[in-house]
């Protein structure tokens, strides 16, 4: 009898040790605020302009014994775009810069993931190109809550004039922070 019990509390274990480390879907924890999406600007050369997307969405797969196996889909609000400066926000809605009201949705899909590079198609004021992302693992595990949370950052250089905006924009540097939570 005894034997049964340790025999059944040993495969309890393991399988709850291998589903810590099976592949598992996230959801990016917006409502918690643990989560941002950055920028860094370049304004006319002489100094820099910061600003951040308040509404954006996502998820992502991840399996921190095959990280290769990772995929990410983040879909961001363009109207959303602050800068904490509301005449300059409003010019950077406008047709000069993000167009929202033509292009209202930012969006990321991942193609791979190998050795902290993550690389997708972005798509951004009706242009999908190929970027690739620095990402590094933050951390993950158990929650105060009874969840499980795993956490990235993430940067990348984007040339505006790739995607449509005045070539004298320069590059554009774009910082995450993701912390999902297992669904």
């Amino acid at each position: 009898m005894k034997f049964k019990i340790l025999l059944g509390t040993a495969l309890a274990i393991s399988l709850l040790v291998s589903a810590q480390t099976m592949a598992a879907d996230y959801a990016i924890d917006i409502k918690g605020q643990h989560a941002s999406v950055n920028f860094k600007a370049s304004h006319l050369g002489y100094s820099y302009i910061i600003g951040r997307f308040n509404d954006f969405s996502g998820k992502f797969n991840h399996d921190s014994a095959k990280p290769a196996d990772s995929s990410v889909n983040v879909t961001i609000q363009a109207k959303s775009l602050d800068t904490n400066h509301a005449e300059r926000d409003k010019h950077l809605r406008s047709a000069d810069f993000f167009e929202v009201d033509k292009y209202p949705v930012i969006a990321f899909e991942s193609t791979s993931f190998k050795d902290g590079k993550l690389a997708g198609n972005l798509s951004l004021r009706g242009v999908t190109k190929p970027v690739t992302l620095n990402v590094t693992q933050i951390g993950e595990g158990d929650d105060p809550w009874g969840g499980y949370r795993s956490g990235f950052e993430g940067e990348v250089n984007l040339k505006a004039a790739d995607f449509g905006f005045p070539g004298w924009v320069g590059d554009v540097a774009v910082t995450l922070q993701v912390e999902g939570v297992r669904q």
